[in-house]
């Protein structure tokens, strides 16, 4: 059966599967005549990394976004009327369907991917064989990557790995997982071993797949009380195997610590610098920049973003937006802090507790504003900020500039040329893998400290005897606001403690004084009640007539956030 393919805007675009026909097309791309070379396996390609603007464009249904406002370390935030950020927070429901849009953005992507493994041999003409692997190696990676990303946020969901529709039930868990396994072996074998300086910024290598491969085995092992990584028709992935393949990583890629924490986040970068004591009190040398030593893998963005249609808003972080200080702030008493949506104040405890533990780490300030020092002025409760700590994080966050005494929304308008516009002109990288992760997990899978101590060593600290309690405090710190906080918890069976100690916390909602409470029974009886995994869109399920079904601790009224 030939399936359909329409170029759409120079990005390949697969048309749903209903429209598919079983016929022949002579002047149409299908799978019995594309790709028939090099250019359109490219395009192909192309058309998976699109998705992920599609999925960025409603940044607050996304795999990131829940990580971060679920995790103990950041509460909901935003306004009043914000229930989707409260619900985020306080694991709740707040709208049937509400993940939909991350769910088929992610699925479009897995679709492309399947007709991408399954066509790509149509070309019979490469450039050489190494073009070959490099795209098909990406495709098997981006795979891995969906799938991952669906598999932590709901647990068992359907596996599809043909370009065909199908009604399928949820996948076990390790099925998929051997899905996931079985890509990432297949993108580490394909994917060439080239430095990253010779590759293209923000296409996966060989390097990202085996961190990623380090990611999931963690995860997977972790929160399953497995010993290895299951592989699709057949055999495991060891830990020795993932230890070799970051041990390869770390000698061979290219990749390195940026010498300064602070230079890895746009706050340092030169339009801003000038104005921004921080940068010269902390002896900053200025932004590394996107694409620096130590991004493994990041999500590009650009200027190409406007209102006409809503996935182009994707083109910009929208992360970015949704973290900046809520209107009435972000202007010049808070420079060089932006404004946005208000979403994500940091927990009080993480700044004390970090505070005790290391008091000269400076990736605290390096990561954290402190409203009271940092700001030359603060409003409590502008435009009816809620779950409010006067804590923010600084690494995905408008950045200001100043152009001949006018405050611009962020300095990509005068680097990037972006829209002079606060809600779309954020062109900085979403960095999913980072070099220091990299050393990390090493340090915890071989249970040695090198990795660890060079991690620390950058942020000026002593060295220390590798524990696992040492190395969850370090993965606390170095890649706090990462997306990772919540995962790391699921997978150390510490989330019930963790989210449960949240209650009590001193906040302002709209400026009053409060606590932070739990809904639904507490932090704890929720996690307990859903294992720590996010509700199938009720959509999806209607459309499956009764074969998928919802997850644990969803589906009744009592999921449901009241409201404050």
């Amino acid at each position: 059966m030939k399936r359909f393919i329409a170029i759409v805007v120079g990005i390949l675009t697969l048309s749903s599967c209903e429209r598919f026909l079983d016929t022949e097309s002579h002047d149409k791309k299908n799978t019995g005549n594309f790709p028939l070379n090099a250019t359109d396996a490219e395009q192909m390609i192309t058309g998976i990394y699109s998705t992920f603007s599609t999925a960025i464009a409603d940044a607050a249904h996304t795999h990131f976004y829940t990580a971060e406002l679920a995790s103990d370390d950041r509460f909901g935030g935003g306004g009043e009327n914000d229930r989707d950020m409260h619900g985020l927070d306080h694991l709740m429901n707040t709208q049937p369907n509400r993940f939909l849009p991350f769910w088929r953005a992610r699925y479009q992507g897995i679709f492309r991917a399947n007709t991408a493994i399954a066509t790509i041999d149509n070309v019979t003409v490469w450039e050489n064989e190494t073009q070959r692997n490099q795209l098909l190696g990406e495709a098997h990676f981006l795979r891995a990557l969906f799938y991952f990303e669906l598999s932590q946020l709901f647990g068992e969901v359907p596996l599809v790995i043909v370009p065909e529709a199908e009604n399928l039930p949820k996948a076990p868990a390790a099925e998929t997982y051997a899905q996931i396994g079985y890509d990432l072996q297949q993108a580490i074998s394909l994917l060439p071993s080239v430095p990253y300086t010779s590759t293209v910024a923000g296409h996966a290598t060989k390097w990202a797949a085996e961190a990623l491969a380090a990611r999931v085995f963690l995860f997977y092992t972790g929160y399953y009380n497995q010993g290895s990584l299951p592989v699709a028709g057949g055999g495991e992935i060891t830990k020795a195997q993932v230890i070799g393949w970051l041990d390869d990583c770390i000698a061979e890629s290219g990749h390195g610590l940026v010498p300064k924490f602070g230079d890895l986040w746009p706050y340092s970068n030169e339009y801003t610098a000038k104005d921004y004591d921080y940068v010269e009190d902390n002896d900053l040398d200025g932004w590394a920049g996107d694409g620096n030593q130590e991004t493994v893998f990041a999500i590009k963005f650009g200027t190409l973003v406007d209102w006409g249609d809503q996935y182009k808003l994707g083109y910009s972080n929208q992360y970015v937006l949704h973290f900046g200080l809520r209107s009435n702030n972000g202007q010049a008493g808070t420079f060089p802090f932006g404004q946005g949506w208000g979403a994500g104040p940091v927990n009080t405890r993480l700044w004390n507790e970090w505070r005790q533990a290391e008091p000269t780490d400076i990736r605290r300030t390096g990561s954290i504003i402190d409203v009271e020092n940092d700001l030359e002025s603060y409003i409590y409760g502008a435009d009816a900020q809620m779950e409010e700590t006067g804590y923010w994080q600084k690494k995905y966050i408008p950045v200001t500039a100043y152009n001949e005494g006018t405050l611009l929304p962020s300095y990509a308008i005068l680097k990037d040329a972006a829209p002079t516009d606060y809600q779309r002109a954020h062109t900085q990288d979403h960095v999913l893998i980072r070099f220091a992760d990299v050393l990390l997990m090493h340090s915890e899978l071989t249970e040695d400290a090198t990795g660890l101590n060079r991690v620390r060593a950058r942020a000026k600290l002593g060295s220390v005897a590798y524990s696992l309690e040492a190395l969850k405090r370090e993965r606390r710190w170095e890649l706090a606001f990462e997306g990772l906080r919540y995962f790391d918890l699921m997978r150390w069976h510490d989330a019930a403690n963790a989210l449960a100690a949240q209650e009590g916390v001193a906040i302002k909602n709209k400026g009053v004084d409060t606590q932070m409470k739990g809904f639904g029974g507490g932090y704890r009886a929720r996690y307990e009640a859903t294992g720590g995994f996010w509700p199938i869109p009720q959509n999806e399920i209607a459309l499956s007539n009764g074969v998928l079904t919802q997850n644990a601790g969803w589906g009744s009224p009592a999921d449901e956030f009241p409201g404050w």
